[in-house]
């Protein structure tokens, strides 16, 4: 539970850092999980993509993308340190600034941004492609932090939602001005930028939000009358994207045929080349057993689609087995461990809500990738975050990390402890 105590969230920053000498400080836990993670992700792109060797029309080889995949490492690890030496309040003052900036960038992407698989999701920067809303989603985390962090006195009494269609009533206005639009206003704006291209995006999004207002103290109710809401807009919102041939609602519509559709009916006698992206994904993990083919000797590269990226967890297990896998699986589930114990340590709401938020968006996107591997839930296309080849996600995901690290390496030099 979070209590309202924002007298050490003002100004102490000097103090605490002028006290600090070493080199990687906060949780000493969430630096091994992502070290691990970050190696895995070297060794899975390249033992992922040397199918690459037999594909004519691949303009890169095995050893190009181990080569990218190492120079985003290179990038993302000085990209960590910085942000975890940096005090959360400087997170706190650039936040709106950020937020609308990656509003501005994610709908540029849309314009003159480059599209692959039909989705128009990467600016060009160079030589290199960057998805802007993957900072998006960390400063939807942070404005949700911000608007919380300032009611946390009556949130648990406030009205999330107006109670009456009657939006000109005084009483109802009142809550739209007050509640609905500063708490709810940053997270329906993000989905609806992001939703065109990236569903499963918006849907994390929305997620972790719902979680970090539980978190926050906001009434089960309201929750739950924003959940049936949002469920309902999502829903009629893809549909008319579809109708109007805008966006990825008719991608999002068939994903959801095809997961109908394998669960039933008889696959049994479907060849290779019928079969789709997850049933072929559900292959991988079968020829890998419980203890995998062995590093770079799966025989189902060849046969994953994708297995840099939508389908690096089914590609790991084909090579390191279910039992390595699992383990991975409890890494994610680690991260939001160490998170919920890093906000435990919090004496303020800001960084109590947003340490939460920035660990329940990877984990979220890791069980969700996951999921999908096994046909739990439809094709997202979400990448297992810090492993899967791509270089904005992995910025981005070590960016999100770095804040939580921030937060620890402040905990450690205050020694009062939440009540």
């Amino acid at each position: 539970m979070i209590k309202q105590n924002r007298a050490n969230d003002s100004g102490n920053a000097e103090g605490i850092i002028s006290r600090r000498g070493n080199i990687f400080e906060g949780d000493r836990t969430l630096w091994m999980i992502y070290a691990v993670l970050i190696v895995l992700s070297i060794l899975v792109v390249y033992s992922s993509t040397a199918k690459m060797v037999y594909d004519i029309s691949s303009k890169m080889t095995s050893t190009d993308a181990l080569r990218n995949q190492i120079m985003f490492v290179i990038m993302a690890v000085p990209m960590i340190y910085v942000v975890h030496k940096m005090d959360y309040h400087i997170f706190r003052r650039l936040t709106p600034l950020l937020y609308y900036l990656f509003i501005l960038l994610t709908i540029a992407a849309y314009v003159v941004g480059s599209t692959t698989n039909g989705a128009a999701r990467w600016l060009p920067i160079g030589p290199f492609q960057f998805q802007p809303s993957e900072g998006l989603k960390i400063m939807t985390i942070l404005m949700l932090a911000r608007c919380m962090e300032s009611r946390q006195a009556t949130i648990n009494k406030i009205a999330l939602l107006p109670t009456s269609w009657h939006l000109t009533d005084p009483k109802q206005k009142r809550i739209l001005k007050e509640n609905t639009l500063p708490l709810l206003g940053p997270v329906v704006l993000s989905c609806i930028v992001i939703l065109p291209a990236h569903t499963s995006s918006a849907v994390i999004i929305f997620l972790a939000s719902v979680i970090m207002l539980y978190i926050g103290r906001v009434s089960v109710r309201e929750l739950v009358k924003l959940v049936v809401l949002m469920s309902a807009a999502g829903i009629i919102g893809l549909s008319l994207l579809s109708a109007v041939g805008i966006g990825r609602g008719d991608t999002a519509g068939g994903r959801l045929a095809s997961w109908v559709d394998e669960w039933t009916t008889d696959g049994k006698c479907t060849t290779v080349n019928q079969m789709s992206d997850t049933q072929r994904a559900m292959v991988a993990i079968h020829n890998g057993g419980l203890f995998g083919e062995g590093a770079g000797h799966s025989t189902s590269r060849v046969v994953v689609i994708h297995p840099e990226s939508d389908y690096a967890y089914a590609f790991f297990v084909s090579e390191y087995g279910i039992v390595t896998a699992l383990i991975l699986m409890l890494l994610y589930l680690w991260i939001f461990f160490r998170s919920i114990e890093i906000c435990r340590r919090c004496s303020s709401p800001f960084p109590t809500l947003m340490t939460a938020g920035l660990g329940l968006l990877i984990t979220i996107q890791a069980l969700l990738h996951i999921l999908v591997q096994v046909n739990f839930i439809p094709e997202t296309g979400q990448t297992l975050p810090l492993i899967s080849r791509g270089g904005t996600s992995l910025l981005f995901t070590s960016i999100a990390i770095g804040m939580i690290l921030s937060v620890s390496r402040t905990n450690e030099y205050n020694p009062k402890k939440r009540e």
